[in-house]
This record gives structure tokens, sequence and C-alpha cells, in this order.
């Protein structure tokens, strides 16, 4: 993960980036923001430079995101970035359920 940061002041404002997760097969992007920077177009403009470095510089060809079932405004900005919908699914240690998404490259 890689910390976001104001252009104009260089202040921490969310992190986005990659994991990879022993329950996944494939590398997971996330992004994260605090409250009062939400809904800004940060997490899409972080989330785009993300994915071209994953695509470039990691020769990522599929990457996964997961959202808890109700982040409806997540879900969007996956599919800004050419995400889809895959199934719901549960981590082995965890009850949680969650939507995967995944990003093919073609």
């Amino acid at each position: 993960m890689w910390a976001v940061e104001l252009k104009e002041t260089g202040a921490a404002i969310g992190i986005c980036g990659f994991v990879k997760r022993d329950s996944l097969p494939d590398a997971n992007i996330g992004f994260a923001f605090l409250p009062r920077f939400e809904g800004r177009g940060f997490a899409l403009e972080s989330a785009v430079g993300a994915m071209k470095y994953g695509r470039g510089k990691l020769n990522l060809k599929r990457v996964l995101a997961i959202t808890s079932p109700d982040n409806e405004k997540s879900g969007r900005l996956l599919g800004k970035l050419g995400f889809k919908f895959e199934r719901l699914m549960t981590f082995p240690d965890d009850a949680e359920e969650l939507k995967l998404f995944s990003w093919n490259a073609n």
C-alpha cells in the first residue's frame, strides 16, 4: 500500500495499493481514505495510478478486489476501473460475506 497525499500540502489523506492475501489467488487492490476526503475523487485518482503501475511495472494480468456487500461507492469505483462483480465469498477464518470483483487484462 502507498500513502495518498494532497499535492498542495503533502498531508496524508489515505492509502491505496495492492496486497496479496494467502486465501486469494491473485493480488487485490484496496483503498481507504479519511472520512473528510471521501467522495472527492481521490480514491479513483489513486486507484487509476495504482492499476497503471500494476499493469505496466508489476505485469499484473488479473487483479481482485473485495468490498462489504453494502459498500456501493467502492463497487461503482471498481466498475469505473473495469472490474466486474464475480461472486459473494467468505474468507476461511471469517464468517462475514464479501463481494469479490475481478479485473482481467485483455
